[in-house]
């Protein structure tokens, strides 16, 4: 069995194939697995810095990468907030009134987040009742509804009595991060999915979880060393050129400078462009579909102080350009460094960065660092020690309406070939949950299709994960 794609789709591929029993080959182009969700060495005033390319978080309703961790033995490094509790500043707001939280309480849904809902300072109490009568109504829709992928949230959420701020302050707060692309710019099927499984199917779907440590930790060295352990072959800088079928009914797997792999059958893990490229003819009855799936690009902005300026691990924000900010100071390893003193580091995650994408770095300083005294007012006597930005120009497929009638599922027409990848019809937007589902998905179907004997992942950590996520 040969897979091609070392991100996570792939990864959990292999791990799912070689754990029922199949000899595994994982062909990357890159020197690291880890595809979109990785870190690197930069060298800094301050000294050498693990960085992220962007930040990542996870819920705990995403059962499946939460499987994922578990199975490389890195759930520890990536723990889940106890309860969710999302700190919300408003840049313009009133003293007093400047800083609002989403947070739940211990009582079943939707009564967990009516206290939050009711008291939260961003929104007028009309708001505030629009806002629980649009969710109301968001809940009794079916996510999986094909008429819903074709709909415009924006314009849904208008419909629903929204208003421009409540959007701002709550729907496009959650829903920018979780979908990269803004209420106007999404599928209502993709939202209502996120909204109603993060939010609206139990007390603590929606607890946060994000890695105390380098992503490159997780996905990479953990999941190499898993990998291994499972007897997984992993050929790292192999860029595969062809896929095709042999005169015995095989695949052949061609490699740039290396010889074929013949194979039973393939997974291609891979961005849909690259699949389109690799795809036999007849594999796919419209393949020109790949090629409309839209990419929607995330900007990250890393500014390193010379004192501590921000209390909390991570905030939300509004009324200004700055998204969301964690401090990723331990986690880089600045904190362990000689120089660093009482240096931190801020890491800003701005999604769905369509109009600053391509934006100069001194541009970016001079547009943001203000934006950071206006919410952080110890920002404003500190000395900026270092300020970089690392830009995923195609970071995830662009959710917009009608995007579900172009992913395709799992399967291909050709015999023993497969798709994964976020960006298949897994019903998730594209997260690293969405990454793993997929590759569950392959595995799990070609095993079946080989008539291999395999059982679905095991629970993870006893929290058990649904059938539906494999």
């Amino acid at each position: 069995m040969v897979v091609v794609g070392g991100g996570l789709a792939g990864t959990t591929a292999a791990l799912a194939l070689a754990d029922a029993g199949l000899r595994v080959t994982v062909l990357e182009g890159r020197p690291r697995l880890g595809g979109l969700a990785f870190s690197f060495r930069r060298p800094s005033p301050v000294g050498e810095l693990t960085v992220d390319n962007g930040q990542h978080v996870y819920l705990r309703c995403c059962s499946a990468y939460r499987w994922f961790l578990d199975r490389v033995d890195g759930s520890r490094l990536a723990p889940l907030q106890g309860r969710l509790d999302v700190p919300v500043l408003d840049a313009d707001g009133r003293p007093g009134r400047r800083l609002g939280r989403l947070r739940r309480a211990a009582l079943p849904v939707p009564l967990h987040l009516a206290a939050s809902l009711a008291t939260y300072p961003h929104l007028s109490l009309a708001e505030r009742a629009q806002v629980g009568r649009a969710a109301l109504a968001l809940g009794r829709l079916d996510p999986t509804d094909p008429a819903l992928d074709g709909v415009d949230f924006g314009d849904w959420l208008r419909r629903h009595g929204q208003s421009p701020r409540a959007v701002e302050a709550l729907w496009d707060l959650v829903g920018v991060a979780t979908l990269n692309a803004t209420a106007r710019d999404a599928s209502l099927g993709l939202a209502a999915m996120v909204f109603k499984t993060g939010l609206l199917s139990r007390p603590g779907a929606a607890d946060i979880g994000w890695a105390r440590t380098p992503l490159g930790e997780l996905h990479d060295t953990l999941a190499r060393a898993a990998l291994d352990k499972a007897g997984v072959v992993c050929e790292l800088r192999t860029k595969v050129t062809a896929v095709t079928r042999t005169a015995e009914g095989r695949w052949s797997v061609c490699t740039a400078g290396g010889a074929p792999l013949e194979a039973d059958a393939v997974v291609l893990a891979v961005p849909p462009r690259e699949a389109h490229a690799l795809l036999p003819e007849g594999a796919l009855d419209a393949p020109d579909r790949l090629l409309r799936i839209g990419t929607a690009p995330i900007l990250n902005i890393h500014v390193v102080y010379d004192r501590k300026v921000m209390r909390r691990p991570f905030f939300a924000a509004i009324g200004t350009p700055v998204q969301w900010v964690f401090d990723r100071t331990d986690a880089s390893g600045l904190a362990k460094l000689p120089g660093a003193g009482d240096s931190q580091y801020l890491a800003l995650s701005q999604s769905a960065a369509h109009q600053e994408i391509e934006l100069p770095a001194a541009e970016l300083r001079s547009r943001y660092l203000p934006e950071l005294e206006r919410l952080l007012p110890a920002a404003r006597g500190a000395a900026v020690r270092d300020f970089f930005v690392t830009r995923e120009r195609t970071a995830t497929f662009a959710p917009t309406p009608g995007v579900g009638r172009l992913r395709p599922d799992a399967p291909t027409n050709a015999p023993g070939l497969y798709l994964a990848g976020a960006w298949t019809a897994t019903g998730w937007p594209a997260t690293m949950e969405g990454a793993v589902r997929s590759g569950l998905s392959a595995a799990r179907t070609a095993l079946c299709d080989l008539g291999r004997p395999h059982r679905d992942p095991p629970p993870a950590s006893g929290r058990g994960i649904p059938k539906e996520a494999a």
